[in-house]
């Protein structure tokens, strides 16, 4: 059975002063939610990373940068490497992210070759996909799914694809307050793992971790998670507040216990 995972994207929020405090008041408020029922990965911006770090120390949180540059150095101004995030101690990195896509040009080709660092460096990639609101109203979302998984994971072995977590995101559904429907989650996450399974082997596939992002809150996450192939979520806005964010986990692993 896969362990649901949740991450907290913080996106640009939150000084090292910030993560220390969300850290701390996180344990607080989960000291009796048992470690092995669930992941937690939280992803602060870079300046943040080594502070919460240093404060997630033998909590059980996983920390996870939110971009990285494919190359491992070189005149790149403003980029971090895959070697210069595990080197300050982060464990995942998140991949592909629809703002990444839509704001700052990244491709699915990009996307791969960020993979491949990822791996090489010995971080888990997160890797996100998902169509636009056009691409949805034209009925292209499976199309879509095929080809950013095809291109984005192209060069993964099973073993890889089995440890990495891979982000249906809509990206009509983010930061809008919009979500998809259990029926339109349910689909796409059905979709992937069958497309994992024909091109990776269902062994690999059926270890993957496919979680949801997309305007994930306390109020939709139950029906979220009852669903078979959403194994957890890539939690934005939601995650900023520890106490959101810990009453999404709470209540995810109290519905997986039913």
């Amino acid at each position: 059975m896969r362990t649901p995972v949740f991450a907290a994207n913080w996106k640009m929020h939150k000084s090292g002063l910030d993560a220390v405090a969300w850290v701390r008041e996180f344990e607080a408020l989960t000291k009796d939610l048992g470690a092995e029922a669930v992941d937690v990965i939280v992803a602060p911006p870079f300046t943040a990373i080594a502070a919460a770090v240093e404060a997630s120390h033998g909590s059980g949180i996983a920390i996870a940068g939110q971009n990285l540059h494919f190359e491992r150095q070189g005149a790149f101004t403003g980029e971090v490497s895959a070697e210069m995030l595990k080197a300050a101690g982060a464990e995942f990195v998140i991949i592909g992210h629809s703002e990444r896509r839509q704001l700052f040009g990244e491709t699915d080709d990009s996307v791969q070759r960020k993979v491949t660092a990822a791996h090489a460096a010995g971080l888990i990639p997160i890797v996100c996909v998902g169509e636009t609101l056009d691409e949805r109203e034209r009925g292209d979302t499976l199309t879509v799914l095929d080809r950013q998984v095809r291109a984005g994971l192209d060069g993964c072995t099973g073993d890889r694809i089995a440890a990495l977590i891979l982000a249906y995101e809509p990206v009509w559904a983010i930061g809008t307050g919009k979500n998809a429907t259990a029926a339109e989650a349910g689909e796409a996450h059905t979709h992937l793992r069958r497309r994992l399974r024909e091109w990776f082997g269902g062994v690999h596939a059926d270890r993957c971790r496919i979680v949801y992002g997309g305007s994930v809150k306390p109020d939709n996450i139950q029906q979220l998670i009852g669903l078979e192939d959403v194994d957890g979520g890539l939690v934005g806005g939601a995650s900023l507040n520890a106490d959101s964010f810990v009453s999404i986990v709470q209540k995810a692993t109290a519905q997986q216990a039913r």
